[in-house]
């Protein structure tokens, strides 16, 4: 290994762990809010990524019939209770929101010339489809059991995972797909070259954690995050709802798998399952920030990434064992330095 070498592998890294920040971020975000271990963020890179390239292949994507269904069935569950509830003016709300929004978004797409669009608009019409999947997953799925312990928070969220891996092979197919660069330009620094991708990744993955910290800073909404994570009791008692946290909360990690997909698509090929493999090597940055810590859940981001992608080099047939084995002498440290709290009824 030379210098020049070094520096490519520091490159990778340091892409690599920009994208693995955002979904440690997303992971520690959810886990402190609702207390699930979300296994499925990984899914919503590859639904992002594979979303834009059907959009691009000029065809519909399936991924907005299964929004559809979605809002159907949330439209179903919130209507009857608004009924029951004396409130059928709520049903505009619902029936809107959750019925309206698809079918409408799934008509835009059949009538528009979505592949001769312009690249950015594409990336939204990609991130409109997706994105919406996250609250509604939390309403469907995990609203109704927010009480449970974290087991079964857990083997849900597994169960989630294993349906939307199946799903993704029916709607995508088995074959790898990729999208075109954000950028065709190359910058050179010294004796390395830098692709106008990678810079894509890192300056979205640094605009992207700013625009979060602002979010939970000064924002009202934010602050009810932050409460929440904090205190969940408590949160409810001063009158923030339990649910509409949830929900914003999925929104948020929807927005961060989604657009991570569409980042590194470009610079990788993204099969229906690859989200999993990736949303698992945020899981151990999530892990080194004690799925706490978003401070130190970026950083060990970084250091998943820098042995990654050095480990490709020493030891390419290893590299997947020595990030996740990387995850042991945490938790037995993490286990030797704190001490045991029992989860709050």
């Amino acid at each position: 290994m030379d210098v020049q070498i070094a520096l490519m592998l520091a490159q990778d890294g340091l892409t690599n762990g920009a994208i693995y920040a955002l979904l440690a971020l997303a992971l520690v975000l959810v886990f402190a809010v609702t207390r699930v271990i979300f296994i499925p963020q990984g899914e919503f890179v590859a639904y992002g990524a594979l979303t834009l390239a059907m959009m691009q292949a000029g065809t519909v994507p399936a991924t907005v019939w299964l929004l559809a269904g979605m809002g159907a069935t949330a439209a179903l569950i919130d209507g009857g209770l608004a009924l029951r509830a004396g409130q059928p003016r709520r049903l505009v709300g619902v029936l809107g929101w959750n019925l309206g929004y698809p079918l409408g978004l799934a008509a835009l797409l059949a009538a528009l010339p979505v592949k001769d669009m312009p690249l950015a608009a594409q990336v939204l019409l990609a991130l409109a489809v997706v994105v919406p999947m996250g609250p509604l997953m939390y309403r469907l799925v995990f609203q109704p059991i927010a009480a449970a312990p974290i087991l079964i928070l857990l083997i849900v969220s597994v169960a989630v995972h294993v349906a939307m891996v199946g799903l993704g092979l029916l709607f995508f197919g088995a074959e790898g797909q990729r999208t075109p660069a954000f950028s065709d330009a190359n910058l050179e620094l010294g004796p390395l070259m830098v692709s106008g991708q990678t810079i894509w990744v890192v300056m979205s993955s640094v605009v992207l954690i700013v625009a979060l910290y602002q979010f939970f800073e000064r924002t009202l909404y934010g602050k009810a995050l932050r409460a929440t994570a904090i205190n969940r009791a408590g949160a409810r008692l001063m009158g923030i709802s339990p649910s509409l946290a949830g929900k914003l909360t999925f929104f948020l990690a929807a927005l961060i798998g989604a657009l991570s997909g569409v980042l590194i698509a470009p610079i990788t090929t993204i099969y229906y399952d690859t989200g999993f493999l990736i949303g698992l090597k945020g899981f151990v940055a999530a892990i080194i920030g004690g799925l706490a810590s978003y401070p130190l859940a970026a950083v060990g981001a970084v250091l998943v990434g820098l042995l990654e992608s050095f480990s490709s080099f020493w030891a390419s047939a290893f590299k997947e064992v020595i990030v996740f084995t990387l995850i042991i002498p945490v938790l037995l440290w993490r286990s030797l330095t704190s001490r045991h709290v029992e989860e709050e009824e």
